[in-house]
């Protein structure tokens, strides 16, 4: 939240994975520095066999309909972590759940985790190293998990009086018409907006998603990612230095509470 205030943001989101541990620190740091505070929570969720991530804003932590689901989603990450982390065992790679623990700090444990795990024992340079060589979809000890269909986690979140937003659309792979087509796809089933100010995004590509968002008369918002220090090189509010959210962002999210 500190480094929040340091960048002038005037409001700014916390979105862990498949958790709303932190938020209620979160809140009272930023609001002891007079910052806006939106709760939040990143899902990875599936449309037509393509894995999505998936912002849902101002979700509270407390009881509702997604909240609930939530402690499933945890479940099934432990048993993904623990299968993955037998095939790396079998293969040669001395590391255990403690120490992959270790690295996350906190209830949500996926494989960015494993990898500071390998990188803290020589294995690899660094977290990129491990994914590509061993961590990524398709990978050497890769291991699917049980997801939320994008129309089931938008479902829940609509029920749970929040909003949900498709984080970083460049990941998905699709061509400017594609996302026209699959954005007005998912707003049928109640999306409320667009991640389209995105670190790796190019202006161009920030700009079309936007205007997606604009014809959907959904939100196009925006974040930096942010990992932590050492995660990446994207900073909080400017990502690699170019990156801004227009104060608009923050209307959109809220009009689309009341949809």
């Amino acid at each position: 939240m500190e480094l929040a205030a340091n960048a002038n943001l005037t409001h700014v989101a916390l979105a862990d994975h498949d958790t709303l541990d932190g938020l209620a620190r979160a809140r009272s740091a930023a609001e002891e520095l007079g910052l806006g505070f939106i709760p939040a929570v990143e899902l990875s969720v599936d449309h037509n066999s393509t894995k999505i991530h998936m912002l849902v804003y101002f979700l509270e932590p407390e009881d509702g309909p997604l909240q609930s689901r939530m402690a499933d989603l945890l479940a099934g990450r432990t048993i993904r972590n623990m299968q993955i982390i037998r095939n790396l065992n079998e293969i040669g790679y001395d590391i255990s759940l403690s120490d992959v623990e270790r690295h996350a700090k906190g209830p949500s444990v996926g494989r960015p985790h494993i990898a500071d795990a390998l990188v803290e024992r020589g294995y690899f340079a660094s977290r990129n190293e491990a994914f590509a060589d061993l961590l990524r979809d398709g990978g050497r000890v890769y291991v699917e998990r049980d997801r939320l269909t994008a129309k089931d986690a938008m479902s829940l979140a609509r029920q749970s009086r929040a909003v949900p937003v498709i984080a970083h659309p460049i990941t998905m792979g699709l061509n400017r018409f594609e996302y026209a087509d699959t954005f007005r796809e998912l707003k049928e089933l109640g999306l409320g907006g667009i991640e389209a100010y995105y670190p790796s995004h190019s202006p161009e590509l920030r700009e079309h998603l936007a205007g997606v968002a604009r014809d959907l008369s959904i939100a196009a918002t925006g974040g930096s990612d942010y990992h932590g220090m050492e995660k990446r090189e994207y900073r909080v509010g400017i990502g690699t230095g170019d990156l801004h959210v227009p104060e608009l962002a923050v209307q959109e999210l809220h009009d689309q509470l009341n949809r």
